[in-house]
């Protein structure tokens, strides 16, 4: 199958529909410029899209207004769940922000976003089950995208928002993702200020944090009832292979032993969990990771500058789908200008949101963990 055009722009091609591609998509839309979306999941549900997302006013909120969907976001918005708050391991509440919810960074669920975008895009834009095992660049310039079922396609305008796994970055770059020496491990709860009612005390309206250096355990409050728990190890990933997580039960119970002496209420938020613990370990590219520019190809979200997580990756992958829709609109005809354009800008702010992330990991789970977290809340760090 080959992509093409009667225009003088060409037909983008996007690898990956998470919120950055889909926001590409939709913004290339409103500026009248076909897009086709390529995605490796079967469905739109074919997975849960994850938990709470804070979107920023200096950036993923900028990028919905660009998109013209920030009435419709408005509506996704939880309210309180911007509260936050520090518990020691014995569950003494450290620090407390009941915020009203009309901050800069709003919550909503990910998967609610999503399907917003989804919604947004003409029938047919995202093509699903087409997963990518490679990518090419042909002698005439254009590039060659080969599906895991042996089928390809032919673009001359090709970008990778597939992940930190890109199967595009290697077009652009040899660089790939190192383990950061940290996992997260998940859980969720149910109806939990009925069924988990002490744990559901614990986290409060919003969100739970309760660092120590080196591991800590978090949750927060998701639409309805739901907690999403997650705890933080610094383990090397074989100490996570020797978990089986294939039951529930027993992973649970092993994670929970790394909290030995914590309170209650707070290793209650591992072992009571309802859903089978799910391992995420950390990879990141190089802070500051960039690439010479090859034409016809780039890259935006986690494949082009995956880091450890602060707040910043969903916000960064959607407002460099905006940024990057928005100087195609500019340049229509001429796409190496544009791409240039791009990049120029995502290389700075990627890499000084990766060194702020660094900063802030530091901050929650270095040695002067909690209070070096609580001084950041309060204003004196």
């Amino acid at each position: 199958m080959t992509t093409t055009t009667t225009t003088t722009t060409p037909h983008v091609t996007i690898i990956g529909a998470g919120l950055g591609g889909l926001t590409l998509a939709r913004v290339l839309h409103v500026n009248g410029i076909p897009a086709t979306v390529y995605e490796a999941e079967a469905s739109p549900t074919a997975r849960a899209q994850g938990g709470l997302l804070d979107i920023h006013d200096h950036n993923g909120q900028l990028a919905l207004k660009a998109a013209g969907l920030f009435d419709g976001f408005r509506g996704l918005i939880l309210e309180g769940r911007q509260a936050s708050r520090i518990l020691g391991r014995d569950g003494t509440i450290l620090f407390e922000d009941a915020d009203d919810g009309t901050g800069g960074r709003p919550e909503v669920q990910r998967g609610e976003l999503r399907q917003l975008l989804l919604d947004s895009l003409p029938a047919g834009t995202v093509h699903w089950g087409h997963k990518v095992s490679g990518a090419q660049t042909l002698p005439d310039g254009r590039h060659q995208v080969t599906f895991a079922d042996g089928t390809t396609l032919d673009t001359a305008l090709l970008v990778g928002a597939d992940g930190a796994w890109s199967r595009v970055r290697p077009l652009l770059s040899d660089a790939a993702p190192s383990y950061l020496g940290m996992s997260y491990v998940e859980t969720y709860l149910f109806d939990a200020d009925t069924r988990h009612p002490a744990g559901a005390k614990a986290v409060g309206g919003g969100s739970l944090f309760a660092p120590v250096p080196g591991q800590g355990i978090g949750a927060h409050r998701e639409r309805g009832g739901t907690i999403h728990a997650y705890v933080m190890l610094s383990r090397p990933q074989e100490w996570f292979a020797g978990i089986d997580f294939t039951d529930p039960a027993a992973a649970r119970a092993r994670i929970a032993q790394e909290f030995d002496g914590w309170a209650p209420e707070l290793t209650a938020l591992i072992t009571d969990g309802e859903t089978t613990p799910v391992w995420r370990p950390l990879n990141v590219l190089p802070v500051g990771h960039r690439w010479d520019r090859v034409p016809g190809v780039t890259l935006l979200g986690d494949a082009a500058h995956v880091s450890i997580p602060a707040g910043e990756g969903a916000n960064l992958a959607m407002y460099d789908g905006a940024e990057l829709a928005r100087t195609i609109a500019a340049h229509p005809d001429d796409i190496e200008t544009a791409l240039a354009e791009y990049e120029q800008a995502m290389f700075p702010r990627s890499a000084e949101a990766a060194t702020e992330g660094v900063r802030i990991h530091e901050v929650l789970y270095g040695d002067n963990a909690p209070h070096s977290l609580v001084g950041m809340f309060s204003g004196h760090a």
